[in-house]
């Protein structure tokens, strides 16, 4: 039976999902842990509740959008009734890694693991992927010539709004705090972390050159991140793995070695407790092997 609130388009070469578009009325599609193996927008529109991604816990209200990477964990919890609309699309059908000079949400709405994963929707932005997702829903139920293409521009559209506002607001924010010490900390941590992370792999690493203590550097980044410093590190040596598994072809014995590690088993494990998936099983579900000749 199909659902009147749901808009699928499946992949025919392996018959799973491309792209997606449903509302939901209830919190049930995401009260409990998801691990999908392609991108999920949530815009809530009514409600309020926690979201459990990663390591972290957020509250979110009404007119957030959440955005979740290929198997990023993620539950929401609520106490009341959620309402909303969803955008899922696979990397097969639009590759935010290979568009980045063309959408740059890579790093902003997704892979950003030193921001909350959501943005808050203003009124502008409300009215423009309003407009978009109509668009959407209308080609979805009106196939025609070159419905992929248009679809794709939609999506690029919703990306690259959502993107932009995340973008303002973090500058916003940057702004409002620069007279105090700590954000010069969290700024230098970010770049040693973006400039080592392939080779310093413990959190004392980083304690030392930012000369504090561990015991100090960790509760400033549990204040800030809303995570542990292990945890954040270990974040962004899986998102440059899964980067390398999705664009390159490289054996995952050579991927592990880049990123600092000389056993590959050791790797592969590290890699399944962080994303619940081996690397191989990550590049057949979500990579190289499926996006090859592909947009």
């Amino acid at each position: 039976m199909m659902d009147k609130n749901a808009h699928t388009l499946i992949n025919p070469q392996n018959g799973n999902l491309a792209f997606k578009l449903f509302t939901f009325e209830d919190n049930s599609p995401f009260d409990h842990l998801q691990r999908l193996n392609y991108y999920s927008l949530i815009w809530i529109k009514k409600g309020k509740g926690t979201v459990k991604v990663d390591f972290s816990e957020y509250y979110f209200g009404e007119n957030v959008l959440l955005a979740f990477a290929p198997y990023q964990p993620f539950l929401l919890q609520t106490k009341e009734k959620i309402e909303g609309v969803v955008l899922n699309f696979h990397p097969d059908f639009f590759c935010i890694h290979k568009h980045q000079a063309e959408v740059a949400c890579n790093g902003i709405l997704f892979n950003n693991i030193y921001e909350p994963p959501y943005v808050l929707i203003d009124e502008g932005a409300k009215n423009t992927l309003e407009m978009v997702l109509e668009q959407i829903k209308i080609e979805m139920q009106n196939p025609a010539l070159a419905q992929y293409e248009l679809l794709i521009s939609y999506l690029k559209i919703f990306l690259i709004t959502a993107s932009r506002l995340k973008d303002q607001l973090q500058i916003q924010e940057s702004k409002t705090v620069l007279d105090a010490k700590e954000p010069f900390i969290l700024q230098n941590l970010k770049n040693y972390i973006e400039l080592h992370f392939k080779t310093k792999h413990s959190a004392s690493d980083y304690a030392n050159l930012l000369n504090l203590t561990p015991k100090a550097l960790a509760k400033i980044t549990k204040t800030h991140f809303n995570k542990t410093l292990t945890n954040l590190i270990a974040e962004r040596i899986i998102i440059e793995a899964k980067r390398e598994l999705y664009l390159t072809n490289k054996a995952v014995k050579e991927i592990a070695y880049e990123l600092g590690y000389e056993d590959e088993h050791y790797f592969s494990r590290f890699f399944k407790n962080n994303a619940d998936v081996s690397p191989q099983m990550y590049r057949d579900t979500v990579g190289f092997a499926r996006a090859m000749g592909q947009q």
